[in-house]
C-alpha cells in the first residue's frame, strides 16, 4: 500500500526500505556507531555513508589520523583497525526517501547480534533520530544506554565539519 507525503516541492511516496548490508564488527570492535537506515545514496551503492556530502567517514578519518577511506575495503579496514563497529536501529521500515521525519512502521535490527560477537563498551549514535529510535525499539532489548552524536548527513548543513570533529571526539 503506497501512499503520498506532500514535500516542500514535490510529492514523494512512501516505499517499504528493507535493510540489505550486515554490520562492520569483528571480535575486537570495542565502539558501536548506529545510524537510523542507509540513505537513498547509500542504498545505491550498498554502503554506509555513501552519500558524498556526508561527513562521516572525513570525521573518523580525521580522528584517527589516517587518510579518508574511499572504496568499502579501505572504509571497514579502517573501522576495524581502530575497534569500530557500525550498523543502524532500523531493519525495515516505511521511508519518503532519506527523510528520517517521515520514518514509521520501524522493525529494529537486532543490535544483540553485535552484542554478542564483540566486547562492545560504548554505543553512540551518529544523529538524534538514531538515538531516539534506538532508546524507543532496541534499548528495551538491550538493556545497553546509547550516547547522541551530531549527525554526518548532509541534512545538518549547519555544523561545519570542524564542530561534527570536535563532538565525535568523543568515541575516542
Amino acid at each position: 500500500m503506497e501512499e503520498k507525503r506532500r514535500g516542500t516541492k514535490e510529492t514523494q511516496s512512501y516505499q517499504h526500505i528493507k535493510h540489505t548490508f550486515e554490520p562492520v564488527c569483528d571480535e575486537h570492535s570495542e565502539i558501536l556507531i548506529l545510524g537510523s537506515l542507509p540513505s537513498v545514496k547509500s542504498r545505491e551503492q550498498g554502503f554506509y555513508y555513501g552519500h558524498p556530502r556526508n561527513r562521516f567517514w572525513k570525521v573518523l578519518a580525521a580522528l584517527f589520523g589516517c587518510a579518508e577511506p574511499v572504496s568499502v575495503e579501505e572504509k571497514k579496514n579502517m573501522l576495524l583497525a581502530h575497534r569500530v563497529a557500525i550498523w543502524d536501529v532500523i531493519d525495515s521500515c516505511d521511508i519518503c526517501g532519506s527523510s528520517d521525519s517521515s520514518i514509521r512502521n520501524v522493525i529494529p535490527a537486532d543490535i544483540s547480534r553485535v552484542l554478542a560477537a564483540a566486547p562492545i563498551k560504548h554505543i553512540y549514535a551518529n544523529g538524534r533520530t538514531a538515538g531516539q529510535l534506538y532508546r524507543k525499539w532496541v534499548q528495551p532489548i538491550t538493556g545497553r544506554e546509547i550516547m547522541d552524536l551530531p549527525s554526518t548527513s548532509p541534512a545538518n548543513a549547519a555544523m561545519s565539519l570542524e564542530r561534527l570533529i570536535e563532538a565525535w571526539r568523543e568515541i575516542l
